[in-house]
């Protein structure tokens, strides 16, 4: 790693590399996830969901397993207390269906028994007889308004099959279309990618002598899951309470609700905790994935490379419920034209309803389909230009004052040339040698080629995202920070609702007090719902906002003490007794877009990352080995350098997963691959290690300069690894993951 600034501070403070307090259990197996949590009386939760795409109920009966011995409850829509919708945004997914199901693995009954094995053979006793519906797969027909309708009658009001088409319209298209004197079009496809985190879906809920439930969870957003369960159950917000419990990663696809209404139903029901654990198979069915995508880009330039517009159609499978289709085909339209300069943009972005598996939230939250069709598209066009594809881009990159398509200015540092100039200007990794290296060509230690028909390939991608939530959305993040004397010393306590997913907000948070209040003893609390609202772990929004959180509530805190004395602050406490204080973090206020042009100051912040991805190519067999996927990001600020890496590492090798390798393969609105032996993620021998050149250029609205980290280098590395592949197989390769076959083939 190479930064901007040479000095580190002290490991525990804001810029240290600060231990993980979670750190050393993760590695040695000691860390307790939600699917180790254990309960006196626990009883098991399963449920039971279609093998349909799409079928109507005809008849449900639960006699036979509720005759089972062991077996405690089995509940069907007619239980549901509240209401019997839910969703993030749009409340049209059944809690459990009632007369349809649209979508394979829809939830249809649960059950509670005193063993797990005993509610899966129950749920093998529950009798339900379908009819078939014709199945909606193909989203263009959904767009065309060709097959049936997924939803009848849909909540929001609206009908079709069509969730929302977004309409973009900056400066003369038309005109500047004319103009140019080099135009180039492709279509370009985007696979069904999975988050794969490796803890499935768990929650343990546990009935309250009050009526009321809590409920230990593994989730991105504490209180939206207790908002959506609220409703169902019917129930006051002070008699639903979550606590969060141990995560295996999220990256997105734990912002919908999975067993938390389920298992809090099954433990009001029998008055007996309830654990639900998914095994694998059933986590692919269990979440959203990230939206299958096609996309038309078509840019025009000038002879010396100046570009001077972008036409751009998205087309988004969102599958069968809203989730958060609606602002993921947004963000992915509110960057279609990436991360330059370009005066003239018309952009359509449609996200539409099939009998596909649900899509939502993953990693790069929609910006990840259009950087991977910008950054192939503009490959395309330095070809036909005959002009360096990194000059390109140096030529067009976005710079502070840069006026978006949607019309707002980038107003923060906008280092995208930076960037690509020193991954441009970095040594290219030496040739492998089979004899030294085995893992150095494609095949690995199979050694399946010798290197005759091995080809290297260089390619490039930039990548611009929006931070935080967008578009008008009032964010904000509360935190409690108490200060008190433990043994002479003084303890800082943190108390926020901030889920952490992985990515570190825990440590985050101890170094923001360590740095603030010069106390070294920090104890964060666990994340529940008795704090205020810190919003969702999700984009990259999170140690922005409850970082600032946390500072805040810190500064008040300094502010109490000053005004106390001006002693040491153990003197202080002992004089005074404990000090607390709550802080609610907002950031400026952002903008709707408009439906006519989408013109708006949506968004607070944008960060930029770059990818140079080097390749060896067996031409012959379609075997592909990443030698080096070097990445150039500007972080702000790196709170913790050490996690900051560790984010980038895990996007790239996302991101080259989705470039050759991980896709749900759905055929017939059924998945056909729900496990790990077939559907496939990087492992030690695909993901070599990553080159990270870190720019710390603060931005000027956020706490201690920083920007997120996240989800940026997810949107690069996949387009340039696409990008590498073609400059050595000269293929156009317009869709990822590329197959093997896709090059042996010549596709």
């Amino acid at each position: 790693m190479s930064t901007t600034t040479g000095v580190r501070a002290p490991a525990g403070a804001v810029g240290g590399n600060a231990l993980r307090p979670d750190g050393a259990l993760k590695v040695t197996g000691a860390f307790a996830y939600a699917s180790d949590m254990r309960w006196d009386g626990m009883v098991w939760g399963a449920t039971l969901r279609s093998p349909h795409p799409a079928a109507r109920i005809v008849r449900l009966d639960t006699a036979r397993a509720l005759a089972l011995p062991g077996v405690l409850a089995v509940l069907t829509h007619r239980d549901v207390p509240g209401r019997p919708r839910y969703g993030m945004k749009v409340a049209d997914q059944p809690v459990l269906a009632a007369d349809r199901v649209r979508h394979q693995g829809e939830p249809v009954a649960l059950v509670a028994a005193d063993h797990p094995e005993t509610a899966r053979r129950a749920l093998r006793l529950i009798d339900v007889e379908y009819t078939p519906l014709p199945a909606l797969t193909d989203p263009e027909e959904a767009l065309r308004g060709a097959g049936p309708l997924v939803h009848e009658e849909r909540v929001d009001g609206r009908r079709g099959n069509i969730v929302r088409h977004v309409r973009i319209r900056h400066g003369d298209t038309a005109g500047a279309r004319r103009r140019a004197e080099v135009v180039v079009s492709g279509v370009y496809e985007v696979g069904m990618q999975d988050q794969a985190f490796l803890g499935p879906e768990s929650g343990l809920a546990v009935p309250g002598e009050d009526g009321g439930v809590d409920m230990f969870v593994s989730t991105q957003w504490l209180h939206d899951d207790q908002r959506q369960m609220c409703a169902a159950l019917g129930l006051p917000p002070e008699k639903v309470r979550l606590t969060l419990s141990g995560v295996g990663g999220a990256f997105g696809g734990r912002e919908d609700v999975s067993v938390q209404i389920h298992a809090a139903m099954l433990a009001l029901h029998t008055g007996r905790p309830v654990k639900m654990s998914y095994n694998r198979q059933e986590s692919f069915f269990g979440h959203v994935h990230r939206h299958p995508a096609k996309m038309w880009f078509e840019h025009g330039a000038t002879r010396a490379g100046r570009l001077l517009f972008v036409r751009a159609k998205l087309l988004f499978d969102g599958g069968a419920y809203t989730s958060t289709s609606q602002v993921v085909i947004a963000n992915g339209s509110y960057f279609a034209a990436g991360a330059y300069e370009v005066p003239h943009a018309e952009i359509d972005g449609y996200a539409v309803f099939t009998n596909n598996p649900p899509c939502g939230a993953m990693r790069g939250f929609g910006a990840v389909q259009s950087c991977y069709g910008v950054e192939s598209n503009l490959d395309k066009l330095a070809h036909a230009l005959g002009t360096d594809p990194v000059e390109l881009r140096l030529r067009n990159a976005m710079t502070t004052g840069t006026v978006l398509p949607t019309g707002q200015p980038v107003d923060g540092p906008a280092p995208a040339a930076r960037l690509l100039r020193r991954l441009r200007d970095r040594p290219l990794p030496p040739r492998p040698d089979p004899a030294a290296d085995p893992f150095g060509l494609p095949g690995g230690q199979g050694r399946t080629t010798r290197g005759e028909s091995v080809h290297r390939g260089v390619g490039y991608a930039l990548g611009v995202k929006a931070i935080g939530f967008s578009g008008g959305v009032d964010d904000s993040s509360t935190a409690r920070v108490r200060l008190s004397l433990a043994g002479g010393e003084p303890v800082a306590e943190i108390h926020t609702a901030a889920a952490e997913c992985g990515q570190g907000i825990v440590t985050v948070q101890a170094q923001i007090a360590r740095t603030e209040l010069g106390v070294e003893r920090v104890v964060v609390l666990p994340a529940d719902t008795t704090a205020g609202d810190a919003g969702s772990s999700s984009a990259s929004r999170i140690t922005w906002m409850s970082g600032g959180a946390v500072q805040g509530a810190c500064k008040v805190l300094r502010e109490k003490l000053t005004h106390l004395g001006d002693g040491p602050v153990a003197a202080v406490l002992a004089e005074h007794g404990p000090l607390e204080a709550e802080f609610t973090y907002r950031h400026r206020r952002t903008h709707p877009i408009d439906d006519e042009r989408g013109q708006g100051d949506a968004h607070i912040a944008f960060a930029f990352a770059a990818h140079r991805a080097v390749v060896e190519v067996d031409t012959e067999l379609g075997l592909v080995k990443v030698v080096e996927p070097a990445t150039a990001q500007d972080v702000g600020k790196a709170v913790n350098p050490r996690a900051v890496e560790g984010q980038i590492e895990g996007g790239s090798a996302q991101g080259l997963g989705l470039a050759l390798m991980e896709e749900l393969h759905v055929s017939g609105g059924q998945v056909r691959n729900p496990s790990f032996t077939d559907y496939l993620i990087p492992t030690i021998a695909d993901m070599p290690a990553v080159p990270i050149d870190l720019l710390e250029l603060p931005h000027p609205d956020s706490p201690y300069g920083l920007n997120g980290v996240g989800e940026p280098p997810t949107l690069s590395s996949t387009p340039a690894i696409a990008n590498a592949l073609r400059a050595a197989t000269g293929l156009e390769l317009a869709r990822v993951p590329v197959r093997p076959e896709d090059i042996a083939e010549g596709r």
